[in-house]
């Protein structure tokens, strides 16, 4: 497997490009914007064996990419802070007709004030959108999340969409050093997408998510909760298997050096690597501290958080 110097966004660009995405759908915005460029890129260059759609809004975009995967194709867009609120009309739609897509989340704080620095607002405020969400502590884990977000919301027991996330800047633009696996790898990790039900055929046009009553509603909300739940046990087999394929780990929570701490601190995302010297450092003094790092935030992992803080004296929510 070759090694790259790679920054998040082109990162999430090199999984989307091994996942053999057959739509693109992207509006370019900071911190994001790097992500749809590129992927024109490819798609122009016939790199990339694809469709690139150019819209006008990230409304659109994810418009765009959910009916282009209920047509029976694996679909790609990308997105950030302001984006990410002006889709979340589409999201609910996208979540609610159990549309696999895996979407990257450049995480950028939602105005106001206006800013451009990371901040996970914007994420946390889709939590309940019925979208899984993978949070990303480096480069290398935007490639293998992302890689690992398509074998899991494609799973006939999941049918979920999932965001990507990872913060603007600090690994959106930072440049890593990371392991890019060979191309025959992931097609053995990630089949091709052969959804069985295609709701969308130009032969025979149908409407689709028509006016439901409360009982059916609840019905297909309850549906998506299942969904959820079998997302652990899939999650945790596709982790296996990753390990075993690509010789790394990816856990849905990580205790590290939580073993003997009283003292735990609880993050996500890029600070989890400083959290990490802060905890070796602070060992050094003989202080027993530790962390507890959440890679999947959705589905909520209550059972494996409990497990990591049970009879801890005192625990601190970043």
């Amino acid at each position: 497997m070759p090694f790259k110097m790679l920054d998040g966004n082109a990162a999430a660009v090199e999984a989307m490009k091994l996942a053999k995405v057959q739509v693109v759908s992207a509006y370019p915005i900071t911190p994001q914007s790097s992500i749809a460029e590129k992927l024109s890129e490819l798609v122009a260059s016939g790199e990339l064996k694809a469709e690139y759609i150019r819209v006008e809004s990230e409304h659109t975009a994810m418009s765009a990419a959910t009916t282009a995967q209920l047509a029976g194709v694996r679909a790609a867009t990308a997105t950030a802070s302001q984006g990410l609120a002006l889709m979340h009309e589409v999201l609910g739609m996208t979540a609610g007709n159990r549309v696999p897509i895996v979407m990257p989340v450049v995480n950028r704080g939602l105005a106001a004030p206006w800013t451009l620095w990371c901040e996970h607002g914007d994420a946390m405020s889709e939590r309940d959108m019925g979208w899984m969400q993978f949070y990303c502590q480096n480069v290398q884990e935007v490639l293998d999340l992302t890689l690992m977000a398509y074998r899991v919301a494609e799973d006939e027991n999941v049918l979920t969409p999932a965001m990507v996330c990872l913060d603007g800047f600090f690994l959106s633009h930072s440049m890593q050093k990371i392991d890019v696996p060979d191309q025959e790898l992931v097609d053995a990790f990630i089949p091709p997408y052969k959804p069985k039900n295609l709701y969308l055929d130009t032969k025979d046009p149908m409407f689709i998510c028509d006016l439901t009553g409360p009982n059916e509603y609840t019905e297909m909300r309850y549906q998506q909760k299942i969904a959820m739940d079998n997302a652990f046990d899939v999650i945790e087999k596709a982790q296996k298997e990753f390990s075993e394929r690509f010789g790394r780990e990816l856990d849905i929570v990580e205790g590290y050096r939580t073993d003997d701490a009283e003292v735990v601190l609880v993050a996500l995302g890029s600070m989890c690597g400083t959290a990490k010297y802060v905890v070796n450092k602070l060992r050094e003094q003989g202080k027993k501290v530790g962390l507890l790092k959440i890679t999947v935030f959705r589905p909520f992992p209550v059972k494996q958080i409990r497990e990591v803080l049970k009879g801890k004296k005192v625990v601190g929510v970043y």
